[in-house]
């Protein structure tokens, strides 16, 4: 099935550029590995080095990279958790920012490992209120 036809809810609130991405990285897994987890996983995983995901859509990085650990090593060693959409390379600042536009309470007092978690929760609570409506 085309990745068009199956883009995630995010994805479809996100621009047009990290549409493309995803779509662009779906269809060469599915060439790859066929259809399944693994071609989304992968999907997921070439967006989030140019995407991180706010709340219930992907805005493009500040600077492409890998997001975390995981994203760092590739799909190869899949059962690793990621931070979710979560740019966790991201500097504290920046992560402070996006706790801030999410309005995550008690940011000011986290340690950046602590805002990666939030910024989590946030992004999860705000992607299921999007899916609700």
């Amino acid at each position: 099935m085309p990745a068009r036809e199956e883009l995630p809810s995010t994805l479809e609130r996100s621009d047009a550029k990290a549409q493309r991405t995803w779509i662009k990285a779906h269809d060469s897994a599915v060439e790859t590995y066929g259809e399944g987890e693994r071609a989304h996983r992968t999907a997921f995983s070439a967006l989030k080095h140019t995407h991180e995901k706010v709340g219930d859509h992907w805005e493009p990085k500040e600077k492409p990279g890998p997001s975390d650990e995981q994203a760092a090593r590739g799909a190869a060693e899949s059962n690793r958790p990621t931070a979710g959409g979560v740019d966790a390379n991201a500097s504290k600042k920046h992560l402070e920012q996006v706790a801030r536009r999410l309005d995550i309470p008690g940011r000011s007092k986290m340690n950046k490992s602590e805002l990666v978690d939030a910024i989590g929760k946030a992004n999860d609570r705000e992607t299921a209120r999007a899916r609700r409506q």
